[in-house]
């Protein structure tokens, strides 16, 4: 009988037990968060019709603000047609040149003498050095002619053109050291034959200088050299005397440069 009691009891209390009587746990509290969480999902309260059409708006604007008026796009056509331009005068820059003309005599004793006398005509040009004779082109000639000779032993010679604009008519000469001493082996001065390439000449890196004869060694201690070329247009041509593959010998050159009508 005591149990039955003790039981009944029991389950009387568990009866009158709800989640009120647990504190932080009522089923308000729970109902809330669900609301809130299916609010927060709801894809139909992101964004309203005025919203959607503001926005079309919005990208209306932009896009007619992109449009090009007639003016910019004139403006940019003629841009287009310069861009054009300047590349059809590089391109016709940059075409190859005319070959030169070329020549020899062996008559060594008569050319050096006929230059010895003239000023600045026979020069030295030391080992491991590049003597570069800049010589612009003039209204009064349509050529430019060069002559030129060695004692003992050969030199290298090439011919450039510069496209730049002239800036002074006076003929210069300006000496340059090679850079590529490292590279370089000891020259065997011993009689070569024509069209040796001259491994220490250096390669042109300016966009506006075209190359008209490349540099190769040429036998100017056994004939004299000569050559011509017609004026592809108004620049400046680079006479290039070559000596930077020799380590010990320097080169006494004969040489003269001029103009042909």
């Amino acid at each position: 009988m005591d149990r039955l009691e003790a039981t009944s009891e029991l389950q009387s209390r568990l009866s009158s037990l709800s989640f009120s009587s647990f504190p932080g746990i009522t089923s308000e509290h729970c109902e809330g968060r669900q609301l809130d969480r299916l609010q927060n999902t709801d894809l139909s309260q992101s964004s309203s019709p005025a919203k959607m059409d503001d926005n079309k708006e919005e990208s209306a604007h932009h896009l007619e603000g992109d449009e090009e008026t007639p003016d910019e796009a004139a403006q940019q056509e003629g841009a287009e047609q310069n861009d054009s331009t300047g590349n059809c005068q590089l391109s016709a820059q940059m075409l190859p040149l005319k070959p030169a003309t070329t020549w020899m005599t062996f008559a060594l004793k008569d050319f050096k003498a006929k230059l010895r006398p003239e000023k600045d005509s026979v020069v030295t040009v030391y080992r491991g050095d590049i003597m570069t004779v800049h010589v612009p082109t003039v209204p009064e000639a349509n050529k430019v002619c060069w002559e030129f000779a060695t004692d003992g032993y050969d030199i290298g010679f090439g011919l450039y053109f510069d496209w730049s604009p002239v800036t002074s008519r006076a003929i210069t000469v300006h000496i340059s050291e090679s850079s590529d001493d490292e590279d370089e082996e000891e020259e065997l001065e011993a009689p070569t034959s024509y069209g040796d390439v001259e491994k220490g000449s250096k390669t042109q890196t300016n966009s506006n200088v075209a190359e008209i004869l490349p540099i190769y060694r040429q036998d100017s201690h056994l004939a004299a050299q000569g050559g011509s070329h017609e004026f592809p247009g108004e620049g400046t041509y680079l006479v290039k005397f070559d000596n930077s593959y020799s380590l010990w010998r320097n080169k006494t050159l004969y040489y003269r440069v001029y103009y042909s009508a």
